[in-house]
């Protein structure tokens, strides 16, 4: 059975789609719920599910397990991302708890942000946050490039390296001297691609040059469907629960700021020299207001 554990990329609905046949009579009854009603599945528990489908709890359980998820937790993100790639603004906007009173607003999205938080920890793929760092640290130039709203991300990442290695560029994907600067990187460099649903094909476009390039690239991005993977040498993850009106900022920031305080603990005595050269010349030219030396009139 093709189960969503032999293939990640794989939406949710080709994965039930796919499975359909080898259901069980009361799994296919769950399954055509799901495909006919996904966005209201996304938002059920267990028991919703099977309350509002006739079947047992243990039904859905054993369905998603035909599946091949490992949880109803991991099934629900699966079908939360294939949901995410299909909404526009306006059903962003009409999405439960989006409207109401500006009070009720703010804390029901420091909750939500709460609860992405708590996903990125369950679910980061340790060993590809880990690589990242590797390979940031060992390449010979970076290149980082955002689009759009990712270009929020790439810019934090590629502005904190600067602080902590050399051979650093920052990349605005959106804008067409893009591939110039992707030609004139150094042979072998490392790309990393910031990409956050929904996607700009822009991006997509700038990976396949990446890739014909020669330049090894690395993905960021917040869906195991994002349409860049399949072109990435390596990709992570930074999932989360909640659909975004914009984005969500937490979870990418959570794993920039890692990477910035692992690759400094690294470095050692090369670290200090570099951060000193970098503090002479702020000092020299004037850049950062001292409250020591500084005075307001």
């Amino acid at each position: 059975m093709a189960g969503m554990a032999e293939d990640p990329t794989q939406s949710v609905i080709d994965t039930i789609m796919a499975n359909m046949d080898a259901l069980t009579p009361k799994g296919r009854i769950l399954g055509n719920y799901i495909l006919q009603y996904p966005r209201k599945a996304v938002f059920m528990t267990t028991k919703e599910l099977a309350e509002t489908t006739r079947v047992s709890e243990a039904t859905v359980v054993r369905f998603v397990g035909q599946l091949g998820y490992e949880g109803y937790g991991e099934f629900l993100q699966a079908l939360r991302d294939h949901v995410d790639t299909g909404l526009s603004l306006p059903e962003r906007v009409e999405l439960d708890g989006m409207t109401g009173p500006a009070g009720d607003r703010f804390h029901r999205i420091v909750l939500e942000e709460m609860n992405n938080l708590r996903q990125l920890y369950e679910h980061i793929d340790a060993e590809a946050l880990s690589a990242f760092a590797d390979r940031i640290q060992t390449a010979p130039s970076v290149c980082v490039v955002g689009s759009r709203i990712s270009y929020t991300f790439a810019y934090y990442l590629g502005w904190s390296l600067t602080k902590v290695r050399k051979g650093v560029t920052l990349i605005n994907g959106s804008d067409s001297t893009a591939i110039d600067w992707l030609n004139n990187a150094p042979v072998e460099s490392l790309v990393i691609l910031f990409a956050i649903s929904r996607y700009p094909n822009e991006l997509i476009r700038l990976g396949k040059v990446v890739r014909r390039l020669g330049h090894t690239l690395f993905v960021v991005t917040d869906s195991a469907l994002c349409p860049l993977i399949p072109f990435a040498h390596r990709h992570l993850v930074a999932p989360t629960k909640s659909f975004p009106l914009v984005g969500y900022a937490t979870a990418i920031s959570c794993v920039v700021d890692y990477l910035i305080q692992e690759l400094a603990g690294r470095d050692g005595d090369e670290l200090k020299k570099h951060q000193d050269r970098l503090e002479q010349i702020y000092r020299e030219n004037d850049i950062l207001f001292d409250m020591h030396t500084e005075r307001l009139d």
